[in-house]
């Protein structure tokens, strides 16, 4: 029996994106979601560039896009156990994990205030914490409170409950297994920043003042850890000097193969960050090359004028035990100068790893392990290569089209 409808797995800016667009061309779509909130990583930027504008406003319209659409059925904290079948013909088992909080949540937030228990809060990748209930971010779509069952006190605290007026927590919720027969699948499932920890020499892990290029999104949004101030870790001072180090973990045989795109256009972004905050600080970029495409160019020529570009990969970088100032030791490529720059913090670029790891033996991936696709099934946007958000939007629309025509060819 052939099926018309169609699954996406993944509700980031490329599972959105595909799901709305098929929807709204007629065809009937599920959404699954593995984390509590639609919008995955996109959800987490300060800002977009070219334009460095902030990505809510279009979120928030594919939010409203979704709510008028009936075609679009979501499932949060949803993840995918088995696909059986073939083209036009699947059936897939997803496994619903509990939120412990139904539909009468009003997102008020006295369940939080009446927490006692705490835990790292992963929107901030892992910069400060949130009480066991929370909310995602302030702009959660499904805007619905969340338990975290591995820091929640359970049944023998309870205060949440007792805060709820409105009877929205169900501390004994379980997960649930369900089946949904689809056509086709688009497999959305997105990207994760390279494990820092495993470029050992750059320090990510011992010294406080090394952070990743996405928690320095986190730091530079208002809604981030540090409203929107850009302070280093271990004392919180005011970032006056700082170096941004490109292909971390990068285009290196020992980590990640390839160039994941994006990382100069977000650096480059960063350093705005930095100079708007702070004009008169001291911003280093140190590179191997600078990818910067097409549009892209007139960007990167505009930002070069106000930093401090060295042709040149960072091979170590240290700390001094009593300031927690790092220095950074490069070879410049263009002098032959080994340079040696005290910095107050460094933002390691590091690169898209594809979250398409699955025991599923249905998907198909390349020897990076990015999706590669098949009949009836087809990657999209970072599950299936490294781009920026304009082009997954617009690689995940192809995904769509292919999507539903793999249904009505058959």
């Amino acid at each position: 029996m052939a099926h018309k409808s169609i699954l996406v797995v993944g509700g980031g800016v490329s599972g959105l994106t595909a799901a709305i667009e098929a929807s709204e061309a007629g065809s009937e779509v599920y959404l699954v979601e593995q984390k509590s909130y639609l919008g995955g990583r996109v959800a987490q930027m300060n800002q977009y560039f070219p334009k460095l504008c902030p990505p809510n406003c279009g979120l928030e319209i594919n939010f409203k896009r979704i709510k008028q659409n009936p075609r679009i059925k979501f499932f949060t904290l949803s993840e995918i156990e088995k696909i059986d079948g073939v083209e036009g013909d699947y059936t897939v088992t997803v496994k619903s994990n509990p939120r412990y909080v139904n539909h009468n949540c009003t997102a008020c937030g006295k369940c939080t205030e009446a927490c006692p228990a705490e835990r790292a809060n992963e929107f901030n990748y892992g910069m400060g914490k949130t009480k066991a209930i929370y909310n995602a971010h302030e702009f959660a779509f499904p805007m619905k409170y969340v338990i975290d069952g591995s820091a929640c006190l359970g049944a023998e605290c309870g205060k949440c409950v007792a805060a709820c007026e409105y009877g929205a927590i169900e501390l004994d919720m379980s997960a649930k297994s369900f089946n949904l027969n689809v056509g086709s699948i688009v497999w959305a499932t997105g990207w994760e920043p390279y494990d820092a920890q495993k470029v050992d020499y750059y320090g990510f892990g011992r010294h406080q003042n090394v952070i990743t290029n996405v928690m320095m999104e986190r730091l530079a949004a208002s809604n981030g850890p540090t409203a929107g101030k850009i302070l280093r870790p271990s004392d919180g001072k005011e970032v006056k000097t700082i170096a941004f180090v490109q292909c971390a973990g990068s285009r290196d045989e020992n980590h990640l193969p390839y160039c994941s795109g994006v990382c100069c256009m977000a650096s480059l972004k960063q350093a705005t960050y930095v100079k708007a905050a702070s004009p008169d600080a001291k911003v280093y970029m140190f590179y191997i090359d600078v990818r910067a495409m097409g549009k892209h160019e007139d960007f990167y020529t505009k930002v070069q004028d106000d930093i401090n570009m060295i042709k040149g990969k960072v091979g170590e970088i240290s700390e001094d035990p009593e300031t927690k100032d790092l220095i950074v030791q490069v070879e410049n490529q263009l002098t032959g100068e080994i340079m040696k720059e005290t910095v107050d913090m460094v933002v390691l670029a590091t690169g898209m790893a594809p979250s398409t790891s699955s025991a599923l033996d249905t998907i198909s991936y390349d020897e990076d392990g990015f999706i590669v696709s098949q009949p009836g099934i087809f990657g999209a946007g970072c599950a299936k290569k490294p781009l920026d958000v304009s082009s997954s939007v617009k690689d995940s629309t192809s995904a769509a089209l292919k999507a539903i025509q793999s249904t009505v060819r058959r």
